[in-house]
């Protein structure tokens, strides 16, 4: 739907339009059966999604935690909509979770009322931001993972998967490219910045064993064709990482070492705590509120 000017999208009888920035919204599930194919154990479906929604959401919220941080207004403007992005992608897959599993959860139930121990996210995803260069190199190292996945999830025999991946895929790509840009102008820019990106990178690979760790419910529904094995996006990881490190004078930390699924198995770090109890504080104070 197109409007002459943005505020013509935000009258009253245009609010069936889910308006965002003057045009209508487009929803990646219209006209697809959400019934869960038959074949497929519905229990790991809803975890997987759970496991691709968390990501998504602590990501999310770590970038929203740069607004009025960011080294210019126009980073400000972009990190904000990448969270937005993400967030998106959260609110279809932990809908998703909900749907296959069989208490019903809604999407508000998922992201406000679980603990820490209950998320799935990885745990690069939950780390504090630290400064610019280090909040860059994890959006890089997490985009390019997610749109390697997000890719091959396209073709999942869960359609309801199918969509949103096929959705996600083209915000992803945009990630992972604005995060590639920003890398090589730190790390190929001045002593300090070169210096202080490096030290993101290697502070932060170690964590890069889980992203390539494959849980049990990963592998099992990668077999049905559901899921993707997170083993099997290293090399395109790995080939698109040398290519922006190698444009960014940076050096290729050794690689880490074997990892354990401890985000998945709902292991985390403190700072989940922290983020978990500044997103949810307002939920759990007034359970039950509509906005």
């Amino acid at each position: 739907m197109a409007f002459d000017n943005a505020l013509g999208a935000i009258a009253e009888d245009n609010d069936e339009t889910r308006w965002a920035f003057g045009t209508g919204f487009h929803d990646p599930l219209a006209g697809i059966d959400t019934s869960v194919p038959d074949g497929i154990d519905r229990h790991a479906l809803s975890a997987y999604c759970l496991m691709l929604g968390d990501d998504a959401l602590i990501m999310s919220h770590r970038l929203q935690e740069w607004c009025t941080h960011a080294p210019e207004l126009e980073e400000e403007v972009a990190l904000a909509n990448i969270a937005l992005d993400l967030l998106g992608q959260a609110r279809l897959l932990l809908s998703r979770a909900g749907t296959a599993e069989d208490a019903g959860r809604a999407e508000d139930d998922l992201a406000y009322f679980r603990n820490a121990p209950e998320f799935r996210n990885i745990v690069l995803a939950e780390l504090p931001n630290g400064d610019f260069a280090h909040s860059t190199v994890r959006l890089l190292m997490f985009a390019t993972w997610r749109l390697a996945l997000l890719d091959r999830l396209t073709t999942s025999r869960d359609p309801v998967l199918a969509a949103i991946a096929a959705k996600s895929v083209k915000e992803v790509a945009y990630h992972r490219d604005h995060a590639a840009l920003w890398t090589i102008r730190l790390g190929d820019g001045t002593d300090l910045s070169h210096a202080r990106t490096q030290r993101a990178l290697d502070a932060l690979w170690p964590h890069t064993g889980e992203l390539f760790t494959a849980h049990k419910i990963e592998r099992d529904l990668a077999a049905m064709g559901v899921a993707v094995d997170p083993s099997d996006v290293r090399e395109e990881f790995d080939t698109v990482l040398d290519e922006v490190l190698t444009k960014a004078t940076l050096r290729r930390p050794a690689p880490a070492p074997p990892a354990n699924s401890a985000g998945r198995d709902g292991k985390h770090s403190t700072p989940l705590s922290d983020l978990l109890a500044e997103l949810q504080s307002v939920a759990r104070a007034h359970p039950g509120a509509t906005w």
